[in-house]
């Protein structure tokens, strides 16, 4: 019987770079510079590493598809690397991949990488002009911002709530991670803003503005992975384990049955249901210490508080208003500043999260280092509400 990948996977290394435009560097250059602080980290040799995943959604780089790019990039010579597109879930599915193989037993070191040019693609986070096969037989994607809109719409309805209300707590997530990202030195926006600034900035689809909306950013990040023996040999003693790692992917139930109402991402249910007892959490919101969510939307993040089974059905509304998921509240939520303040390349989005709770975890948080957290979560949201894809990654101290 399967019994998951709880403690049998450590983290040894991580990397990240400064997210933004990164007009200085091509992505060859910022996989480097993730590569390095991972293996700089781990302390260990290039050519101890037995196999790698790579992550990446739209990067132009990637000509027939394939992972050579990275390979030639970071000198990796002779071993297995894969190329991983998973959507929005890219960077945690290329970590799943090399959890995987450490756990089984098929490599001793492993590597997952993301990487990520937007700026240079031309993407602006809006639908593809073209059309083609795969277009036709997957969804009319139309506008990102008008399918979470729709979301809001549905969860506002479900419970009753007034838009004023909703408005108001949206308002406060887009807040919330602004605070945060001021204190983020690799995060793309380091702005502060205020309540008013954010209900006051133009409508993008209601009742999304402006600032309900993350931004388009290069950047990539890395990981470093291992057993708990190997890690131990290293010198490592208080390490950070990976607890689970699940993905769930829509089917199309949602928008071709009437099981669905609208109101939340039942992919992102799917996956944290799976991801808590693999990773033996019966209680998330006493249990959980920090979380980063896939906040493309203000309205994705609240919405996934309810999802994530923190906050109870209708009540994250509440709990946002009331602090609950701010840096001093009881489940702190974004503290690097989440997709919206400190980027979202693509690929590279999962890892970054990832980066945050593995630092949090070791007291390296510097001026956003929070308290003794012993227990984090990260969450990718990839496509829309209706047709998409969730990945959810538990990370935990592992005491030996």
């Amino acid at each position: 019987m399967a019994n998951g990948i709880k403690d049998k996977v450590a983290i040894i290394g991580m990397g990240c770079t400064r997210f933004g435009e990164r007009w200085d560097a091509g992505t060859h250059d910022l996989l480097a510079e993730a590569f390095d602080e991972a293996l700089a980290d781990a302390g260990i040799g290039r050519n101890e590493i037995g196999a790698a995943w790579y992550g990446s959604c739209l990067d132009a780089v990637n000509v027939g598809n394939s992972a050579i790019p990275a390979s030639l990039a970071l000198r990796l010579d002779g071993i297995p690397f894969s190329r991983m597109e998973n959507m929005c879930a890219t960077g945690t599915e290329a970590l799943r991949g090399a959890a995987y193989a450490v756990a089984s037993g098929a490599v001793d070191i492993a590597l997952a990488i993301g990487a990520e040019k937007l700026k240079d693609t031309g993407y602006g986070g809006l639908p593809p002009t073209y059309k083609g096969t795969m277009n036709d037989l997957w969804l009319p994607l139309g506008s990102a911002p008008a399918g979470f809109a729709q979301l809001a719409d549905g969860y506002r309805t479900r419970h009753g709530i007034a838009k004023d209300e909703l408005k108001r707590a949206l308002a406060r997530v887009s807040w919330k991670s602004h605070q945060n990202g001021v204190l983020s030195p690799k995060a793309h926006l380091r702005k502060a803003v205020t309540m008013e600034q954010i209900l006051g900035a133009p409508i993008i689809a209601e009742p999304l503005g402006l600032f309900d909306c993350c931004g388009v950013s290069d950047g990539a990040a890395a990981a470093i992975v291992t057993t708990p023996e190997i890690a131990r040999a290293l010198g490592r003693r208080d390490m950070v384990t990976i607890k689970a790692i699940q993905l769930s992917v829509s089917s199309g139930i949602e928008s071709t049955t009437n099981v669905w109402d609208g109101s939340h991402v039942r992919n992102t249910r799917n996956a944290a249901q799976r991801a808590y007892a693999e990773a033996g959490i019966t209680n998330p919101r006493e249990q959980l210490d920090l979380i980063e969510v896939h906040d493309c939307f203000s309205i994705t993040e609240l919405v996934t508080m309810e999802d994530l089974f923190i906050s109870e059905a209708g009540r994250a509304v509440h709990d946002v208003l009331d602090g609950f998921y701010d840096r001093d509240g009881g489940v702190p939520c974004q503290i690097d500043g989440g997709l919206k303040c400190f980027g979202h390349p693509i690929a590279a989005s999962g890892l970054r999260m990832a980066y945050e709770i593995y630092n949090q975890l070791q007291d390296r948080a510097g001026e956003r280092q929070l308290k003794s957290p012993a227990i984090g979560l990260t969450h990718n949201l990839g496509g829309v509400p209706y047709q998409g894809i969730a990945a959810i990654g538990v990370l935990g101290l592992h005491h030996s």
